[in-house]
């Protein structure tokens, strides 16, 4: 059944019927959608832009999205009981993301832990009390994003790195488009009510139709894989990316907070519009070197 408005009441001004819908329509939406579309644009003829003029530039462009986001996370947390340390996070962050470019799984693997180690060291030069939740928190942070995040750029270091980029990023928007869509059209049966009751299994099903046919088609047209190898990678990414909205919805929901941050109009903080991407980017890594090598 569509959504309906009441009329307004006897005496209210012209307007206010107008403005009453435009809002139920988009609490329907649970966004602003024209905002979103635009920014949406924006960001993609950015990271297309970047991925085909310079690719670099979109390593640096991952990583000042992921500072954003890690600082995001660290207010949140914040504001609560924990305090990660901010210092050795941002500047590990940073290194995190530039040695997954610069030197690969191993090089990634050995500036993640000195960024633990950094960070454990760091608090220890604070007061005892609060010292276990405030390191579980940043090591949390730590691996959360820009661990996570490097992936992506272990993606943009092969030959063919941008359009592995772009496989990886078309699929997971496909996840969110194909999601938004059917749960607004048909949406009716919640997937996880007490942690965000606007997706439901209706939108799941949207966005697992269109992930398969996008990863289907990206992948065999930019990187030659498979059909039925771009549809897998189609399948592992609806899963994933749902798994990431629902894991940072929660986050949001203990927090007591509906968005990380107001950076983007129409999506809400940085860390709200890649938190499906930060989890899709090693599984469309182990897929694409399992199926094309690397």
């Amino acid at each position: 059944m569509e959504p309906t408005t009441s009329p307004p009441p006897a005496g209210a001004p012209a307007g206010e019927g107008r403005r009453a819908a435009g809002q139920h329509r988009q609490s329907r939406a649970g966004r602003n959608l024209p905002a979103a579309v635009g920014i949406g644009l924006l960001l993609g003829g950015l990271v297309l832009g970047t991925l085909y003029g310079w690719p670099p530039s979109f390593a640096v462009l991952v990583t000042v999205a992921m500072l954003l986001a890690v600082w995001e996370l660290t207010v949140a947390v914040g504001a609560h009981a924990a305090h990660p340390p901010r210092v050795p996070l941002v500047v590990g962050t940073a290194v995190v993301l530039l040695m997954a470019y610069r030197g690969g799984p191993e090089a990634l693997a050995v500036a993640f832990a000195l960024t633990v180690v950094v960070i454990i060291l760091w608090r220890l030069t604070g007061p005892v009390e609060g010292a276990v939740i405030d390191l579980a928190a940043a090591v949390w942070i730590a691996a959360y994003v820009p661990l996570l995040a490097a992936f992506a750029l272990l993606l943009l270091a092969q030959p063919d790195g941008s359009d592995r980029v772009v496989v990886f990023i078309l699929t997971t928007v496909c996840s969110d488009i194909g999601g938004y869509a059917a749960g607004v059209a048909f949406g009716r049966h919640p997937m996880a009510r007490g942690i965000s009751p606007k997706k439901t299994w209706e939108g799941f099903a949207g966005s697992a139709i269109l992930c398969v046919l996008g990863g289907s088609l990206s992948a065999h047209l930019l990187v030659g894989a498979q059909w039925w190898e771009g549809a897998v990678i189609g399948a592992a990414v609806v899963v994933a990316a749902t798994l990431g909205d629902l894991a940072e919805s929660m986050v949001k929901r203990d927090l007591g907070i509906k968005d990380l941050g107001r950076l983007l109009p129409g999506h809400g903080g940085m860390m709200d519009r890649v938190d499906s991407l930060v989890v899709t980017a090693p599984v469309v890594y182990l897929l694409l070197t399992l199926f094309v090598g690397g």
